[in-house]
């Protein structure tokens, strides 16, 4: 297994508070993923070379792009075996439904090489 962080963006510079039904659908994305016991909390230095960045419409792009536009709201760190089983997380997140979108990035652990 290993360890990915889910970087959530947006670039609607207004940060509205969600509805009480978008933080219920929020709440139950990462409950679903605390369930499959797959949510990590902890902190490590991220990989330049292993990402994916998840948008609507089943958009995955290679790398770890920003645009210039976009802002950080957060992010959720999750273990699995494979970056396609963490993209498959990151596609059922809420956050694409408001046209936001979902960098996928490895975490390195201190033996390993970025």
């Amino acid at each position: 297994m290993r360890e990915f962080l889910l970087i959530f963006r947006n670039s609607d510079t207004s940060h509205p508070a969600p509805s009480p039904e978008q933080l219920q659908e929020r709440l139950n994305w990462m409950a679903g993923i605390a369930a499959q016991n797959k949510l990590v909390d902890k902190g490590n230095r991220l990989s330049g070379s292993i990402a994916k960045t998840v948008r609507p419409d089943d958009v995955v792009t290679d790398g770890p792009y920003t645009e210039i536009k976009e802002f950080i709201l957060g992010y959720v760190i999750v273990k699995t075996a494979t970056i396609e089983e963490a993209v498959d997380i990151a596609q059922k997140n809420p956050i694409l439904k408001m046209g936001g979108n979902i960098e996928v990035r490895a975490i390195l652990t201190p033996e390993e090489k970025g």
